[in-house]
């Protein structure tokens, strides 16, 4: 055989060696590093480092009770959705701040129908007919008066009370998160902190946060005393501020940096929602322009020649008019709300 060809089987056959080595070398490690991650996946460490084994498991035990209390909550937001129509108007009053029973707001809601039909009834209106349907009953005008003035009206008034109380308690609610944690980190207690809030802030934060400390006194237990406060109080805000409590009294942590951070996303939150107001304040005023005008038109048409506007009233054509014409203003009016209406 020739030597040159020597040379070459020789170089060829320790090249296969070499690359046999580190393939064997180079696939132990994989397997070892694939060993070590499938440790570090189950919770685990390398052997010999039992401080660091106790601090992942500590850690996936409080991530396990965080996800439990998560979905607690969760099924409890579910229950309180599905509540009754009796149970929906008492607590429309408890989150209005009306300290007063369900019977006198039905006995309020009678007399206030009572008196929208004696009006109806005491003007005289003789009702009108659209598109063949009379409406010239009297007993029916009443009677629709008086649904309308017992069921629509104390519901309309209730509902704007809550939306302004609802909007004075998320203005103050970060500034009694701030006082708890400064309260917090100074050494005072929670439920002192509580008692201060309701000591030194306005209403309606005052008697929300003093029924609050007043159910922690009297031993209700924090999980009751917050889903309490959530249930009088139905916002986002409160929300977050139950879920931390529950999950800082279960799996334990920095109350104070929770609060502060959850302060801070408050902040945030409100700062976002005046900002869409702002930004969507053109979008409104368009809206109410362009809702306004068929009637300042229409007026201003009957101020001129009102025999030309009242054949609108007068014929069953018209009448066919007005209501296609309504309910087209209608359908517009509600798409541009939905628009401009952004909940956050």
């Amino acid at each position: 055989m020739d030597s040159n060809m020597m040379t070459i089987m020789i170089a060829v056959l320790a090249f296969v060696a070499i690359a046999g080595l580190g393939m064997a070398f180079s696939s132990g490690n994989n397997e070892a590093a694939r060993k070590r991650a499938r440790a570090i996946g189950a919770g685990a460490t390398v052997a010999g480092k039992g401080r660091g084994a106790k601090v992942m498991d500590e850690s996936a035990k409080r991530r396990a009770k965080t996800q439990e209390m998560l979905d607690s909550l969760r099924k409890q937001g579910e229950a309180r959705r599905k509540s009754s129509g009796a149970q929906t108007i008492k607590s429309k009053l408890v989150q209005a701040g009306l300290d007063v029973p369900l019977s006198a707001f039905w006995l309020f809601s009678v007399v206030l129908g009572v008196a929208c039909a004696a009006l109806i009834y005491l003007s005289g209106f003789e009702g009108l007919t659209i598109s063949g349907i009379s409406l010239r009953s009297q007993p029916a005008l009443v009677a629709g008066a008086f649904f309308g003035g017992a069921f629509g009206l104390p519901r309309l008034l209730i509902n704007f009370m809550i939306k302004g109380r609802h909007k004075k308690m998320i203005n103050q609610f970060a500034d009694a998160l701030d006082v708890i944690v400064r309260g917090v980190k100074s050494g005072l207690p929670l439920n002192e902190c509580i008692r201060i809030i309701a000591k030194e802030s306005p209403d309606p934060l005052r008697s929300e946060f003093a029924t609050l400390a007043d159910n922690l006194a009297m031993g209700a237990g924090t999980e009751r005393s917050l889903s309490m406060f959530y249930k009088r109080v139905p916002l986002q805000e409160v929300n977050f501020f139950m879920i931390v409590l529950l999950i800082q009294a279960k799996a334990g942590g920095n109350l104070s940096e929770a609060l502060g951070n959850l302060s801070s996303v408050i902040r945030s939150r409100r700062m976002m929602r005046e900002k869409i107001k702002a930004m969507s304040s053109e979008a409104k005023a368009s809206a109410m322009i362009i809702g306004s005008l068929p009637f300042a038109v229409g007026l201003l048409v009957f101020m001129t020649t009102p025999d030309y506007i009242l054949e609108l009233f007068r014929t069953e054509t018209g009448h066919v008019i007005l209501a296609g014409g309504s309910t087209l203003m209608f359908t517009g009016i509600m798409t541009m709300k939905k628009m401009i209406n952004f909940d956050i």
